[in-house]
């Protein structure tokens, strides 16, 4: 599948222009000091990689630094961005998308608001065009909204929606959505889940059915359980992060929103401080605005050409 890289690139322009664009000017021709240390720890933490990320990124560059006998910050610029690499490239897995398999499926969890309607759209429609042939099924129930968008969804990108009535059994959804998928031919099913049950336990017990009503239909299901999570709420997307990581084996997360937020950094936090791999970033409304994640390409857009 083809990278968007120049979607990825317009994507990070605001995180580029700020946090990550006053590191390359920080890496400018004058003597590394221990002020040097202290500022870049500083922008790491403010463009939201994290306190102990930002730690971690700044001790490997300080490492590498000292061991090549480097004095001056200009020539620091590509060893930070190889450390950044490095550190997502030891959590970076691509999709579980087998051509052998006859069906692949997908749950998309992730809490209301965060992007995860527009998210699934975008990437049925990317599937579809790299020749998958996509089911969607709306199995948030709870909300009447919900099954109304997928539907609209569903037709723009010519993919099928199953769907029941609102206050329906989502399982049954899910039931439906695969019989259905493995009648009609079709190579990938991705699954819509409520953004918020009335507590965790429900939501977990939730999850839990509908995995296990996939897997009875088909080996192995789901395949991937990707997690949608909001960019522009910075620390706070972490947070539901590790909800639900507690909650549902999560196997990637999709990062929306990406270019409405100057704090891309993120990635790194969510990399490091649960394992768990970026799979891709939203980068803006259109539905050709997703990104499949690749960290050197990734890195590569935080900083302008030198």
């Amino acid at each position: 599948m083809v990278l968007k890289t120049n979607n990825l690139w317009d994507g990070l322009e605001r995180t580029r222009n700020s946090f990550f664009g006053q590191i390359a000017t920080l890496c400018g021709a004058s003597d590394i000091t221990d002020e040097t240390w202290d500022d870049l720890e500083a922008l790491l933490i403010q463009a939201d990689v994290g306190v102990e990320t930002s730690l971690s990124l700044v001790g490997a560059v300080k490492d590498t630094v000292a061991r090549r006998g480097i004095t001056q910050s200009s020539d620091m610029t590509d060893i930070v961005k190889q450390e950044m690499v490095a550190s997502l490239n030891g959590h970076h897995r691509p999709l579980s998308i087998n051509q052998k398999r006859l069906l692949t499926v997908i749950l998309v969890v992730g809490v209301n608001g965060s992007g995860k309607t527009t998210t699934i759209a975008k990437l049925a429609h990317y599937y579809q065009q790299a020749g998958q042939r996509v089911t969607l099924a709306a199995a948030d129930t709870f909300r009447a909204a919900a099954i109304d968008q997928m539907k609209i969804w569903g037709e723009r990108v010519g993919a099928t929606t199953v769907a029941h009535q609102p206050g329906a059994d989502p399982g049954a959804v899910v039931f439906d959505a695969i019989k259905s998928s493995q009648a009609r031919g079709a190579t990938m099913v991705i699954i819509d889940t409520a953004g918020r049950l009335h507590t965790k336990y429900n939501l977990m017990k939730e999850l839990e059915k509908l995995r296990s009503i996939a897997a009875r239909q088909v080996h192995q299901a789901p395949h991937e359980t990707l997690l949608v999570l909001d960019a522009t709420s910075g620390q706070n997307s972490l947070s539901q992060a590790r909800h639900f990581k507690e909650s549902v084996d999560i196997t990637g997360v999709v990062l929306a929103k990406l270019d409405g937020t100057a704090k891309g950094g993120i990635v790194f936090a969510i990399a490091q401080d649960l394992g768990v791999p970026v799979r891709f970033v939203g980068t803006g409304e259109g539905l050709d605005d997703l990104a499949e994640f690749d960290p050197q390409t990734f890195v590569d857009g935080l900083f302008a050409p030198q």
